[in-house]
C-alpha cells in the first residue's frame, strides 16, 4: 500500500511538474511571438522592411485582401513600396501549439499602397509562426481579410 501510494505521489509530482513547465514554455512562446508581431508593426510604422525581413521564412506564403498569393520576395517588395502615414494593430492574440504559434489581430492603416494609390484599410489577419531548427521563430504564412463596415 505504501509503495503504491508513493508511486502515485511521484507520478503526480512528475505530471504536475511537466504541466507547469509546459505552461511556462507556452507563455514564453506567446510573449516571444507577440514581440515579433510588434516588430512587424514597427516595420510598417517606420516604412522599414529591413525590420521584418528576418522574421519571414524563405518559403513564406501570403494571401492578401485581393486573394493574391505572394512569397517572401513579393511581400518585401510590397513593404518597400507601401508608405504608411498611420498603422495600428488591435486585438492581437497568440496561441502556441508546440513549435507552431498562431497570431491573430486586426489593423487599421492609411497611406499609399505599393502601386501608389491612396489606402485606408481595416483588416483582420492571421499569421502562422514556426520555430525553425535554428531556434528562431519565423512567419511561414499570413492571411488578410478586409473588414466591411
Amino acid at each position: 500500500m505504501k509503495r503504491t501510494l508513493l508511486c502515485c505521489l511521484i507520478g503526480f509530482v512528475l505530471v504536475s511538474s511537466a504541466a507547469s513547465s509546459q505552461a511556462q514554455t507556452t507563455g514564453g512562446t506567446e510573449k516571444a511571438v507577440a514581440a515579433l508581431e510588434q516588430q512587424w508593426l514597427q516595420s510598417q510604422k517606420t516604412n522599414n522592411p529591413d525590420l521584418v525581413a528576418p522574421l519571414i521564412a524563405d518559403k513564406f506564403v501570403g494571401t492578401g485582401v485581393d486573394g493574391k498569393i505572394t512569397g517572401k520576395a513579393e511581400l518585401l517588395a510590397d513593404a518597400k513600396a507601401t508608405k504608411y502615414t498611420s498603422m495600428e494593430y488591435e486585438d492581437v492574440k497568440v496561441t502556441a501549439f508546440g513549435d507552431t504559434a498562431i497570431a491573430t489581430g486586426g489593423s487599421k492603416s492609411k497611406g499609399t499602397d505599393a502601386s501608389g494609390k491612396p489606402m485606408d484599410e481595416h483588416v483582420r489577419w492571421t499569421d502562422t509562426w514556426v520555430k525553425m531548427p535554428s531556434g528562431k521563430w519565423q512567419c511561414v504564412a499570413s492571411h488578410v481579410s478586409p473588414i466591411k463596415m
